[in-house]
């Protein structure tokens, strides 16, 4: 495996509001592999291309891009070193011929040649950045005429569950509050097309993707509902109690109930998928007729 790291001093693009435990590398691995199906399905890439993937975290996603796509070249980026040290291991453990590529790199600067990338693939990142336009307006100079972007998003507006639980929704707007003060967005989802029309693609297609779990499909129930998105919540307790956010007794009694609608209730959540392409530079297309 190629585990060459570019060495750099980026500064962080917003503070990760979920924190850089091994507890959470294992959730988001967890959350790669229970939801693979449901948002890599469609997504190939031909031998031979090169492929950035923004934000690649502890490599959970990496291992199903290079399941999907095994001829191309994975070029992986993470602001975090610790994270980009657990992605290399994850990794090798799992597919040690691939070959990737890894880079530890800013968001916004990132050190490429102008369209050295015929794709790209960003999951679960736009919702932790300060500015997610100005991303994805970085990421056309890298990108080639006519390469793709692929976007995966999760928007937290999007769940409902059974049964219903003003205390549940109370620690879950607890998370999406720390994250907007953490400079992020935990309703990003619904923003994927117009973020990347106004970021200057073309062809956007935005499609959801929906989880929903009951006692019928026991795997989402563990894979996704307690494991992956009460999981979740429950890491930014701490974090949540400090800031006033709840008080003790009304988040127990929440996550008490997040963990019922897992026990014998209903559970739903959307992730949004936007594919696009990077139009070449020139003159400004007149706006579509509808």
């Amino acid at each position: 495996m190629n585990t060459n790291t570019t060495p750099s001093t980026p500064a962080p693009a917003a503070d990760y509001v979920h924190g850089y435990s091994q507890r959470e590398g294992r959730r988001l691995g967890d959350q790669a592999d229970t939801l693979a199906q449901l948002l890599h399905a469609g997504t190939t890439y031909p031998a031979g291309s090169r492929v950035l993937e923004l934000g690649c975290g502890v490599g959970a996603q990496t291992v199903h891009l290079l399941r999907s796509s095994p001829g191309a070249h994975i070029v992986a980026v993470d602001q975090s070193e610790e994270s980009l040290a657990q992605a290399r291991t994850h990794v090798a453990g799992i597919a040690p011929e691939a070959q990737v590529e890894w880079h530890h790199a800013d968001v916004f600067d990132l050190p490429f040649a102008d369209a050295e990338f015929d794709h790209a693939f960003v999951c679960f990142v736009l919702e932790h950045l300060t500015d997610p336009q100005r991303a994805l307006a970085g990421l056309r100079r890298v990108l080639r005429p006519g390469g793709t972007i692929t976007l995966i998003e999760g928007d937290h507006g999007s769940v409902v569950f059974h049964p219903d639980s003003a205390y549940a929704q109370a620690v879950i707007d607890c998370q999406i509050r720390l994250q907007a003060a953490a400079g992020g967005n935990a309703l990003l989802g619904r923003q994927l097309q117009p973020l990347l029309a106004r970021a200057g693609y073309d062809s956007v297609e935005v499609r959801p993707r929906t989880v929903y779990a009951d006692q019928t499909q026991p795997g989402w129930v563990d894979g996704f509902t307690r494991n992956t998105f009460i999981a979740m919540v429950e890491s930014v307790r701490d974090n949540a109690l400090a800031a006033a956010l709840i008080t003790p007794a009304d988040w127990d009694q929440g996550i008490a109930d997040l963990h019922r609608t897992a026990h014998d209730g209903t559970f739903h959540y959307t992730f949004f998928k936007a594919v696009a392409v990077n139009l070449p530079a020139g003159p400004a297309r007149p706006p579509r007729l509808s």
